[in-house]
């Protein structure tokens, strides 16, 4: 996998490379930077101090990733707030990784679980306190949408394929391509729904369209599909006039608190992350008045394995408002409607080889992508996606898709046969 120009250099150390020592008796800087090291249990990387040529590395320890830090001043940032102001540093090029720097990330995010283990109760709720989102209201929701979802669809289709589809794929095998793992994600979700040519469908956060356009085209129901992002929504309309399908499926500019009617299905696919813990109650509301008596649902959103806010720099800089929700936290969407959950599959490492395949696309395009916006936008980018693969690589992220129908309703398969092609 590509990872970018800088990223394609040897690494400084051989393996007869003599193993580094520590920084004891260097400048202030280095014997900092050696005392974080040390509070982060001593990983394997070594930092290469730009201004003052000195090397900080664990004591003992060969280092696997090599890092160049520009100046002093990123220094003393990286040293107060690692996890905020690395990602910040990195896009402006003060920080410079050597290697493969999805390898790199995926090492950072070991390291850092291995520091959250170990950290107390009232540690990680200062920590979600102190990382809290952007609140999701109707006018923050829309910021928050616009500031992502609005960059250009020229520069998402630049790396999303053919579908333009920004979720989670589903690889039946692991040779499939991105557009087959995308349709065959759409497939998964509408036999988990067993929609047919009878049923009405309100799909929450349409993307580009992807899904409900396959929903009509594919399985003949009728749909209306919420976003508020209006470049997408644009695209989506345009897109049902070329396949000939604007009878079939409704592409409506507004916010899921705005769904009204009754239906046999309610699927959302990637907007949960975007709602905030504090609606789900409402969400679930809406989504029991919104179902017909024997109707049924399904909610596909990136996870963890308990409550914890998202990474500080991509809530801040990459997705304004987003959280993960745990399980447990997830429940409160169900629970207090009384709706029955039938099914829950974890399809993380599913979402690990998707981003995979966003960012070798996205390396290929890097230099279109370079003159829609700047050196520092590319590699924020970069950083981004190398991350997220990571995430899910270690387990950090989960991407859970809940399936569930109104408490009433006994047309329930008995076994899962359904949900797979024969």
């Amino acid at each position: 996998m590509s990872a970018g120009p800088e990223h394609m250099g040897p690494s400084i150390h051989s393996d007869s490379t003599p193993i580094p020592s520590s920084a004891t008796g260097g400048t202030l800087g280095a014997r900092l930077l050696q005392r974080l090291l040390s509070r982060l249990g001593n990983p394997p990387i070594e930092f290469l101090l730009d201004w003052s040529g000195e090397r900080v590395a664990p004591q003992g320890i060969r280092p696997e990733q090599h890092v160049h830090i520009s100046d002093r001043r990123t220094l003393r940032r990286l040293i107060a707030n690692p996890q905020l102001n690395f990602g910040d540093a990195y896009s402006a090029g003060q920080v410079q990784v050597e290697g493969d720097l999805t390898k790199f990330m995926n090492l950072v995010y070991r390291v850092f679980a291995e520091v959250d283990v170990k950290s107390s109760i009232a540690q990680r709720l200062l920590a979600q306190w102190l990382h809290r989102p952007r609140r999701n209201t109707l006018a923050g929701s829309r910021d928050n949408i616009h500031r992502h979802y609005d960059l250009g669809n020229e520069f998402y289709a630049l790396w999303l394929g053919d579908t333009m589809a920004y979720t989670c794929a589903y690889y039946p095998q692991a040779a499939a391509s991105l557009e087959q793992a995308q349709t065959a994600k759409m497939d998964h979700v509408c036999r988990k729904l067993r929609i047919g040519p009878t049923d009405s469908v309100v799909e929450a956060g349409c993307g580009w369209g992807s899904l409900a356009l396959h929903i009509a085209s594919r399985f003949g129901a009728k749909v209306r599909a919420f976003n508020i992002s209006k470049e997408q929504i644009e695209f989506a309309r345009d897109r049902a006039r070329q396949l000939g399908l604007q009878d079939r499926v409704e592409f409506v500019e507004d916010d899921y608190r705005g769904i009204s009617g009754r239906y046999d299905v309610f699927v959302s696919v990637g907007m949960l992350e975007h709602v905030g813990r504090e609606n789900y109650l409402r969400l679930g509301q809406l989504v029991r008045r919104s179902l017909t008596s024997q109707g049924r649902g399904l909610i596909h959103s990136i996870g963890r394995n308990r409550p914890a806010p998202l990474h500080p720099w991509i809530e801040r800089r990459i997705f304004p408002g987003a959280y993960a929700p745990s399980i447990s936290e997830m429940m409160q969407i169900f629970e207090p409607s009384n709706l029955s959950v039938l099914d829950i599959e974890n399809i993380r490492l599913h979402y690990a080889r998707t981003l995979r395949h966003w960012l070798e696309r996205y390396e290929r395009a890097v230099d279109q992508a370079r003159t829609m916006f700047d050196e520092t936008f590319v590699r924020m980018w970069r950083l981004y996606l190398a991350g997220s693969v990571a995430a899910f690589e270690t387990g950090t992220l989960q991407l859970f898709q809940v399936v569930f129908t109104t408490r009433e309703n006994n047309e329930i398969p008995l076994t899962r046969e359904f949900m797979y092609p024969r």
